[in-house]
C-alpha cells in the first residue's frame, strides 16, 4: 500500500512520462494485461490512456489492470491513468548505477521544515515551563511572607 507522500512522488514522476499503454474499445483484454506486465517489469511506472470508444471508465480500467497485475493505482485524471508496481529488475539496475531506491529515511531527516517546527515548539515549551516555575516560586515566597506578617501582627 502506497502512502500519500509516495503516491504524490509517483504522480510527479509520471508527469514527464509518455503514454505507453492504450486501452481501446476492446477494453481490458489479455493482450493489454500482458503489455502492462511487460512495462511494469521494465519501468515500474505506467501511464495509460483510455480511448473514447472504450465502454469502460479510466478508473475501471485502472482497477482491472491493477487487480490482474498486482499493481497499485497512483492517479486517474481525465482519460489517463497511472499505475505502479515495484520491480526487482529496476531495483538491481538502480543498485548497479548507485541510485538505490527504497532507503528508509527517518522522519526528522526527511522533512527539515517539520524538524525546525518541532525545535521551535520545544524551545517555546521549555520557555513556558521556566516562566511558570518562576511564577510558582514567586507565589510561594509571597505566601510565606504573608504568613510571617500575620504571625508578627498576631504577636504585637
Amino acid at each position: 500500500m502506497l502512502t500519500s507522500k509516495e503516491r504524490a512522488q509517483l504522480r510527479a514522476q509520471a508527469n514527464t512520462l509518455e503514454t505507453t499503454l492504450i486501452v481501446g474499445k476492446g477494453g481490458v483484454t489479455d493482450g493489454v494485461i500482458a503489455e502492462a506486465e511487460n512495462i511494469l517489469t521494465a519501468r515500474e511506472l505506467v501511464k495509460g490512456k483510455v480511448l473514447e470508444g472504450a465502454m469502460m471508465t479510466p478508473r475501471e480500467v485502472s482497477d482491472a489492470i491493477c487487480e490482474a497485475t498486482g499493481a497499485e493505482g497512483v492517479a486517474v485524471i481525465g482519460t489517463k491513468f497511472v499505475i505502479y508496481r515495484f520491480s526487482e529488475k529496476c531495483q538491481q539496475e538502480r543498485n548497479q548505477s548507485g541510485r538505490a531506491k527504497r532507503k528508509t529515511v527517518s522522519a526528522a531527516k526527511a522533512d527539515p521544515v517539520r524538524k525546525g517546527i518541532r525545535a521551535r515548539r520545544h524551545a517555546a515549551k521549555m520557555q513556558r515551563e521556566e516562566r511558570n516555575q518562576y511564577f510558582r516560586q514567586q507565589a510561594i515566597e509571597k505566601a510565606i511572607e504573608r504568613s510571617r506578617e500575620k504571625q508578627l501582627r498576631g504577636e504585637d
